[in-house]
């Protein structure tokens, strides 16, 4: 059986997860939703109760029955490609191919329902307090009262925004910010504003959740507290640290409620020790981590991607596998 990666061609760390396939023998297709019609076909067929269903690219063809898993790591828009793009013809590509592909009995990193859902920073912040993790105080608002309001409870705070785009996404990329003692919180009228009681932190922690398996990485701050870690220089270097047994059973418990199989956790720990949660990523990139700290994080997502199928299953099981 066969996994499925949905990414752009230029995903350097999709490709360090198919090494470890590669090596494995675990056969692996992977694909660009937006190179749909342009390089990458599909085929559905529903008759007499039965469907089959099929997938190309690159040469390759795959039965969407054959697929053990799909890593959906940083897909482009569907048939953005295309030799004539059009809103209608993304629409239709997207309802295609994901329809199609929700038929299967694959398993999902992550599925794209749950996905959307946890992309949501104010829906992320809720869960982690439900899960018992330490979150600083918040508010998102568009009422400048309200801004002037929690500044004066809060006096040193951060502002970040909701979206939280990464920083090779301009323009859209924003870094977080210290607010000004001065500040004057007339402009949140004009949009969502996330203002957050600032952690004085000795150190960022990047903590990756593959399946079962738990991965923290340990960054101490710089002299100048940089905010934003990924904006950041700093001569400090990402090192292996254990995860503290409470926050393991708190993310453990987060991923289940948010129906995700990876994620990427960003915690700052304060002086205290405590791990603070800012936000979790549940497409964010590893490999800068792996790179660092030598821990084996592709090889993790590459071995969940090639645990065995419903086929291999029931074929390990006596049963024979239906041919779709």
């Amino acid at each position: 059986m066969t996994v499925l990666i949905l990414t752009c061609e230029e995903d350097v760390t999709a490709d360090m997860v198919v090494v470890h396939l590669d090596a494995t023998g675990v056969p692996v297709v992977r694909l660009d939703p937006a190179d749909l019609t342009d390089g990458v076909a599909l085929s559905g067929e529903y008759v007499h109760g039965r469907f089959r269903g099929h997938l190309s690219a690159g040469g390759r063809l795959v039965g969407i029955s054959g697929l053990r898993s799909i890593w959906v790591r940083r897909p482009g828009t569907p048939a953005a490609r295309a030799a004539a793009p059009s809103e209608w013809l993304t629409e239709e590509s997207g309802q295609a191919l994901y329809g199609m592909l929700r038929g299967s009995d694959a398993r999902w990193m992550n599925h794209p329902d749950a996905a959307r859902r946890a992309r949501h920073k104010p829906w992320q912040l809720r869960l982690a307090q439900r899960c018992s993790l330490p979150v600083p105080a918040t508010i998102v608002t568009t009422f400048p009262q309200a801004a002037r309001e929690f500044a004066e409870r809060y006096p040193d705070l951060v502002v970040k925004p909701v979206s939280g785009a990464h920083p090779q996404d301009p323009p859209r990329a924003v870094p977080t910010s210290r607010v000004a003692p001065d500040a004057d919180f007339a402009a949140v009228a004009f949009g969502p504003t996330l203002l957050q009681r600032r952690v004085a932190k000795r150190a960022d922690i990047r903590l990756t959740v593959v399946g079962e398996t738990m991965l923290a990485a340990r960054k101490a701050a710089g002299p100048d507290d940089e905010v934003d870690v990924r904006f950041a220089r700093s001569a400090s270097s990402w090192q292996p640290v254990d995860v503290p047994p409470r926050v393991a059973t708190a993310v453990g418990e987060y991923l289940r409620a948010a129906e995700l199989a990876y994620g990427a956790f960003d915690f700052a720990e304060d002086g205290d020790g405590t791990w603070w949660f800012l936000e979790c990523n549940q497409s964010g990139q590893f490999g800068f981590i792996e790179v660092e700290t030598g821990q084996p994080i592709a090889r993790s997502i590459a071995a969940w991607l090639a645990r065995p199928g419903p086929e291999d299953r029931s074929s390990a099981n006596g049963a024979g596998s239906a041919v779709n």
